[in-house]
């Protein structure tokens, strides 16, 4: 329950990562985040229901562009803020979701909340409902047919996966071209090590009153990688 577990994590780590992955994965091979500053409400959650834990935290990230040139002292940057809560109050959606990108040449904004439908009951008033995000009903000869909502997508590309990677191992059991492929489909170590860095600089500079915190990449080898993480 979320009493049980609220005061060892964090909305960040629950409902952010959500968000940072989205960003990471559209950010591969354009940018790396170098810098976290994390800041946050308190209040409802300590008073109201005694769990000590942030109320909405919000994370200031800079990403700084790869493709510049590296002995380039003019390098650009961008600023991604991430913010996330479990105390909105209730409105027409269970969540408020939304991307808003503000870029030198265009902009983009993407209202992931309301997808096109509403519903409007005595019971429990207006509401903008998400059809899409799991098929609770059962098919007309009353089979489970919730495959492609939430989760199931992701565990069938695992699926998949393994017994590709199994198949292949028989002919080829050092295919690296083959693992590499993995890192586009699926929540691998290294897909996920900026998301990880992110999140676990925000609870440090939370941890720190807000001191900014560094993502550092000292591995030749792999060079958008985390190695370490440094409050400055």
């Amino acid at each position: 329950t979320f009493r049980g577990w609220a005061d060892t994590s964090d909305i960040s780590y629950y409902l952010n990562s959500h968000h940072i992955d989205f960003h990471a994965w559209a950010m591969k091979g354009k940018g790396k985040p170098i810098k976290v500053t994390g800041i946050a409400s308190k209040g409802i959650a300590t008073n109201e229901y005694d769990i000590d834990t942030e109320d909405t935290i919000t994370l200031s990230v800079t990403w700084e562009n790869i493709k510049d040139d590296k002995n380039d002292h003019n390098k650009s940057y961008g600023i991604a803020i991430y913010t996330s809560s479990w105390t909105a109050p209730i409105s027409d959606v269970h969540s408020q979701q939304r991307f808003h990108f503000l870029g030198s040449t265009g902009e983009v904004v993407i209202d992931q909340a309301h997808r096109g439908y509403s519903l409007s009951k005595d019971s429990n008033g207006y509401k903008s409902v998400n059809p899409l995000f799991m098929k609770y009903t059962p098919d007309a000869k009353g089979n489970f047919q919730g495959q492609s909502g939430y989760g199931y997508k992701s565990i069938e590309c695992f699926i998949d996966a393994v017994i590709e990677f199994e198949n292949n191992k028989k002919t080829n059991p050092e295919n690296q071209n083959l693992l590499n492929s993995y890192d586009d489909m699926l929540a691998t170590i290294s897909t996920t090590s900026q998301v990880t860095a992110i999140l676990e600089a925000g609870r440090i500079s939370l941890d720190n009153n807000n001191q900014s915190v560094s993502i550092l990449y000292e591995d030749e080898d792999s060079p958008l990688t985390p190695t370490s993480i440094s409050i400055i």
